[in-house]
């Protein structure tokens, strides 16, 4: 008498037709989805009877004003929400035989990461910031307000860990995840180069023509920076300190100093 095996089959590799269905599904759960959302909110400010420099787009708003503890419940959800792309991320390149690790997202090289993500935030950063404000003086760009917080204690960290947030799902999902993922579906690397920038671009539309431009060219930064050094951990870092002057620095200084628009 025969006994049935336990062994468990082979998992088929995945076709292109599989891995294209996948990388959609991923970024319409995610990035391309905002990306479809940020075109219809920049329709909107268009057709808006206002001037583009006049109208304002909040970043981190309050979610339930004057009732601080459902606010800070709120705010903690959508932090944690935002990262499930990443995870998803993660358990597909598990299923794929590797990991995380294959997009240099790990603590492996902390102190190297920290290094080189901080040189690039300072160089990026600052042109990022001129770039902003000429074009919002301009009339192509709305007036963004990074933090629409109230000013209650649990405010810098809340918006630390936003920061952070963007950093992970977009440096995972749109740099590495998704040039990988091109590459394996043939795409050479100018043509997977041009598709992240203009996603990374996309999502940003809402902030005006100088959200989609500079975001578009710190992409392309970011791509050749990634195929340079295989890893997404610096580009993380200095998304996220990016980010995080961004917030915090709105949070301190708006309505303090004459040159930060505030709407």
């Amino acid at each position: 008498m025969t006994t049935a095996s336990t062994e468990q089959p082979e998992t088929a590799k995945p076709t292109r037709r599989l891995l294209g269905v996948e990388l959609l599904t991923v970024l319409g759960l995610s990035l391309g989805a905002s990306g479809i959302g940020a075109l219809i909110s920049f329709t909107g400010s268009l057709t808006e009877t206002l001037k583009l420099g006049q109208q304002v787009a909040t970043l981190n708003a309050s979610r339930a004003p004057g009732r601080p503890w459902l606010d800070l419940a709120w705010q903690l959800y959508y932090v944690a929400r935002g990262l499930m792309p990443v995870v998803l991320v993660g358990y597909l390149l598990v299923r794929e035989g590797t990991s995380l690790k294959v997009l240099g997202f790990d603590l492996g090289q902390k102190l190297r990461d920290l290094g080189r993500g901080t040189v690039v935030a300072a160089a990026i950063g600052g042109s990022g910031l001129a770039l902003y404000l000429l074009s919002q003086a301009a009339g192509y760009n709305l007036t963004v307000a990074p933090s629409g917080l109230p000013d209650v204690w649990w405010r810098i960290p809340v918006l630390v860990a936003s920061a952070w947030q963007n950093a992970i799902l977009e440096e995972v999902v749109v740099l590495g995840y998704l040039l990988r993922r091109l590459g394996q579906l043939g795409w050479s690397w100018p043509a997977a180069v041009v598709a992240s920038s203009v996603l990374r671009g996309s999502y940003h539309l809402y902030q005006g023509v100088g959200g989609l431009v500079g975001n578009m060219v710190m992409g392309v930064v970011f791509c050749l920076l990634y195929r340079r050094w295989g890893r997404v951990m610096p580009l993380v870092v200095a998304h996220a300190l990016i980010d995080t002057v961004a917030f915090v620095g709105y949070a301190l200084l708006a309505g303090h100093v004459s040159w930060l628009p505030t709407g």
